[in-house]
């Protein structure tokens, strides 16, 4: 029965850490930007040529 009571103490402890790290990540800024998640889909991806001395590889544009 004791270790009952050792892992409540402990999953309480972990909730809280949890619970902590959300906190700070919403007050810096993790999730501020909620437009452009649901608008990403719609925009197509710029392709830029980079020329090397035998063949040409295309990136992405960031």
């Amino acid at each position: 029965m004791s270790v009952i009571y050792i892992l409540l103490g402990v999953s309480v402890i972990v909730a809280i850490l949890f619970f902590i790290a959300f906190i700070f990540a919403v007050k810096s800024g993790q999730y501020d930007d909620s437009y452009t998640p649901s608008v990403r889909m719609l925009f197509e991806d710029e392709l830029i040529e980079e020329k090397t001395t035998d063949k040409t590889i295309l990136t992405k544009k960031e």
